[in-house]
């Protein structure tokens, strides 16, 4: 059985805790007794070490542990820097220091989230007592170095990671215990709809509902696409609409159907591949192959797009989302014993900004019932 852990905002929060503790008592906390709110449990997060800096000021340190999961955080440090103010009517300020990253679409606030707030705030303002203030200032010491291995970028995040989420509890998402779990809700739900969305993660399932959609109507996924594809078809789901960040969906165009990076990749292949399809110059299908990111690639496609009134966004995408539809029913197919029709499958596709990029056409007639 595959062991859950704690999301970063918990350990975060734990370090900030051992911190204020010591203000108030100058004596370490070994373990900080944490409200998670989501789910409502205590937590009892180990602390690696406090230091009083000053007479106002106190730093803790705690280390992450997200369970049984690929989590590229996993035995990272977290400081938590508290000091005691006089102004402002806030009894808590929290700030973004060194690792936590900046969200470049919001002003540059710090990448630090509504579970997140809230988690501190509930939690340390219980501590205080009436009329103390403070500033927490979270550091993530590795945050920047690791920041480049994820896809925070794409999402408008740089210079750091983001204290994400929604929950305190880290699930094992990469692991076949999880994949339980998500068929177990997806099983729940195809008794009831014969119409599902298919959402990878986080971004996906807020931006479905702020469109519209029908909260039961959403089955999160994590990276297991093709088992999830082939267990609603299994069930009797007729309608699937695969709705997600074109960095991750675009894998299914190339086949891959479990779209953790560390298992395959290929995104800059299948997108140079139908870009060279659609009738792009060399030299473009070069850049794009080159670029960084499947984000960047966009960014480069737009740019033609503004400087030569061309429409190669607009081209691309929908050879990709038409494929990713063909590949997905065909993927069902080739996974089942008998050959009765498929489940119907459609796809959308956003980009960073949450901004949808394209609707394939059999996605285009399935919104218009679920909405």
């Amino acid at each position: 059985m595959s062991r859950s852990g704690y999301t970063l905002p918990v350990f975060a929060c734990a370090a900030a805790v051992a911190a204020l503790h010591w203000l108030h008592d100058r004596q370490p906390l070994t373990l900080a007794s944490i409200d998670l709110i989501e789910p409502a449990q205590i937590a009892e997060i180990p602390i690696e070490q406090v230091a009083g800096l000053s007479e106002n000021t106190a730093l803790a340190i705690t280390r992450s542990d997200p369970g049984d999961n690929l989590d590229l955080t996993k035995d990272t440090p977290i400081w938590a820097l508290v000091e005691w103010r006089e102004q402002g009517d806030d009894p808590v300020i929290i700030k973004g220091g060194e690792g936590i990253g900046r969200q470049v679409n919001a002003d540059d606030k710090p990448a630090i989230y509504a579970y997140a707030q809230k988690l501190l705030q509930d939690n340390l303002q219980r501590i205080l007592a009436p009329g103390e203030k403070i500033t927490v200032t979270i550091i993530l010491p590795q945050g920047r170095s690791l920041a480049v291995r994820t896809s925070n970028s794409a999402f408008g995040v740089v210079e750091g990671l983001s204290l994400l989420g929604t929950t305190g509890i880290s699930q094992p998402l990469s692991t076949p215990d999880q994949l339980a779990i998500f068929r177990a809700e997806l099983q729940n739900k195809a008794s009831r709809f014969e119409s599902l969305v298919f959402c990878i993660g986080e971004n996906g399932l807020d931006l479905a509902r702020k469109l519209g959609i029908n909260p039961e109507q959403l089955v999160k996924t994590a990276n297991w696409l093709g088992p999830m594809l082939v267990e609603a078809d299994v069930l009797g789901v007729k309608e699937i609409l695969l709705f997600g960040y074109h960095g991750k969906l675009i894998k299914l165009a190339g086949g891959i159907f479990h779209t953790h990076h560390y298992l395959a990749d290929g995104r800059r292949e299948i997108l140079a591949a139908h870009c060279a399809i659609a009738g792009l110059k060399s030299p473009d299908i070069q850049a794009v192959f080159n670029s960084a990111t499947a984000e960047a690639a966009l960014t480069y496609l737009k740019s033609l797009d503004a400087a030569t009134g061309s429409d190669w966004v607009n081209q691309v995408y929908n050879a990709i989302a038409e494929t990713i539809d063909v590949r997905s029913q065909e993927y069902i197919q080739n996974h089942r014993e008998s050959s009765t029709r498929v489940a119907i499958c459609g796809s959308i596709l956003f980009d960073r900004d949450r901004k949808i990029i394209v609707k394939s056409k059999t996605a285009g007639l399935l919104m218009g019932k679920l909405c």
